[in-house]
């Protein structure tokens, strides 16, 4: 098991390496100038060669990158362009929103998703089936941001009422803080329990029509001890897979959800960033959520193994 784990992670290594650099391109590609839009068109000539020297935006693309991935071995991301402040710093105290948002949306999509796909799956071609198949299409249809704007929109234009409050730290007000992230991440967990409940019904199907199964109701056993413990067990492994693809799925729906909220978080830090041309920000919330989703493929592997021994590298 952990030389499993440590060939997967040496694999990572490169993928990582690889993320840094189309990480540290891209911001470069955005159009405009982000000396230009510090000042304003305010300074022009040696006032705008001056500012480039001090952020090093003056020296070749190259030079940039390598400096750039010695800083962070040393654990540093950079300055924000615009606060003024170390970029961990300000990841510091926007990731714990993130993280409980994306967290959150998981969990309710995992408790939705699982139960129901088993369900639809035991009563195959009935009115349930085709009733939660329904949905599950109708869920990865519509557009989880369209149904966070219907959200707030039609309270507001029927009674007058905006489900949005302000947000509140989770020291000040524990409840109050959890009743501003359940909205949200109810809605930008339905298109990952959807997909979830999609597959679970097809592999679910597919593993009880397996001989071992045959033979389990051949043996008398009840209909919850079949379907649970010999057929879900080997069922869960391509829903484990599509499960960490969803984190990243989510992970990228928190730019929206956070600016549609008003929700303080990494990814709404990100969309203002991008706004100001603010590289180092930029470059450290993507390598953040990189470095994240690498995390998650490790576990989504070493699941693999816990739920399949037969599985090797």
């Amino acid at each position: 098991m952990s030389r499993y784990v440590l060939r997967r992670l040496l694999v990572a290594i490169p993928s990582l390496l690889i993320a840094t650099f189309i990480i540290f391109a891209l911001p470069r590609l955005i159009p405009g100038d982000v000396v230009q839009l510090m000042l304003e068109d305010k300074a022009y000539g040696k006032d705008l060669d001056d500012l480039r020297a001090k952020l090093g935006l003056n020296r070749p693309v190259p030079e940039q990158y390598v400096a750039w991935l010695g800083q962070i071995a040393r654990g540093d991301l950079g300055e924000s362009l615009w606060t003024k402040r170390p970029v961990v710093e300000e990841l510091a105290r926007r990731l714990p929103v993130s993280l409980e948002l994306g967290l959150l949306s998981l969990i309710f999509a995992i408790a939705i998703a699982v139960p129901i796909g088993v369900l639809a799956a035991a009563r195959q071609d009935t009115v349930t089936d085709y009733v939660t198949r329904s949905l599950a299409i109708v869920g990865l249809s519509v557009p989880g941001f369209w149904i966070a704007t219907l959200v707030l929109i039609v309270p507001a234009i029927l009674w007058g009422w905006i489900p949005r409050r302000p947000f509140v730290e989770i020291s000040r007000d524990p409840w109050a803080h959890l009743t501003n992230l359940v909205l949200p991440a109810a809605i930008l967990g339905i298109a990952s329990a959807a997909a979830i409940l999609r597959l679970t019904r097809a592999t679910l199907l597919e593993a009880l029509r397996q001989d071992y199964v045959r033979t389990a109701w051949a043996k008398g056993h009840r209909e919850r001890a079949v379907v649970l413990k010999h057929a879900l067990k080997n069922a869960l492994v391509p829903v484990v897979t599509v499960l960490g693809l969803q984190v990243s799925a989510i992970l990228g729906g928190t730019v929206i959800f956070e600016t549609i909220f008003g929700l303080p978080g990494m990814g709404r830090f990100l969309f203002d960033a991008i706004n100001q041309r603010d590289y180092p920000v930029i470059q450290g919330v993507n390598l953040l959520i990189v470095a994240v989703v690498v995390v998650v493929n490790l576990v989504v592997d070493a699941c693999y193994a816990l739920l399949d021994p037969r599985i090797r590298y």
